[in-house]
């Protein structure tokens, strides 16, 4: 009998101040970003984020870390406006790469049919593969309107 696999990977992203159509409000600036690996927000060192915007932007994100369809509008809009209406910033989400998890690694909830054992993990997420270099499914060429 041959053991199901419980690995299912996710997409990378890269989120991203982009110029707007209006000033910028915000304590943000072109170029800002932070990246998001599983359930692993990070920013470059030294740089901060505003959490209104971050607030508005996190519901997107595991949608935006998963397969969808190629016409659904979490595949083809790239583009987010700042929460505050105000504020010109855009933010651009982009897959940068895949990154593979094991089930058991990430939750204590077993697969349906899994054994028992081994269903937990330490509570750390930990990435078995990793390619920056994979090209995003689907992925439109060139971001569309705001979401």
């Amino acid at each position: 009998m041959s053991q199901v696999s419980d690995e299912f990977t996710l997409y990378d992203l890269k989120v991203e101040v982009v110029a707007g159509e209006g000033e910028m409000v915000c304590d943000h600036q072109v170029g800002d970003y932070f990246e998001v690996s599983g359930e692993n927000l990070s920013l470059p060192p030294g740089q901060t984020f505003p959490i209104y915007p971050l607030a508005a932007l996190l519901p997107l994100l595991p949608a935006k870390q998963r397969e969808t369809h190629r016409n659904d509008w979490m595949t083809t809009d790239a583009l987010v406006a700042c929460p505050d209406p105000l504020c010109g910033a855009r933010f651009r989400i982009t897959r940068t790469g895949r990154t593979t998890f094991r089930h058991a690694e990430v939750t204590r909830v077993p697969l349906p049919g899994a054994p028992e054992e081994g269903t937990g993990g330490s509570g750390d997420v930990a990435a078995r593969a990793v390619d920056p270099a994979a090209e995003p499914a689907d992925e439109p060429a060139e971001p569309t309107d705001d979401a």
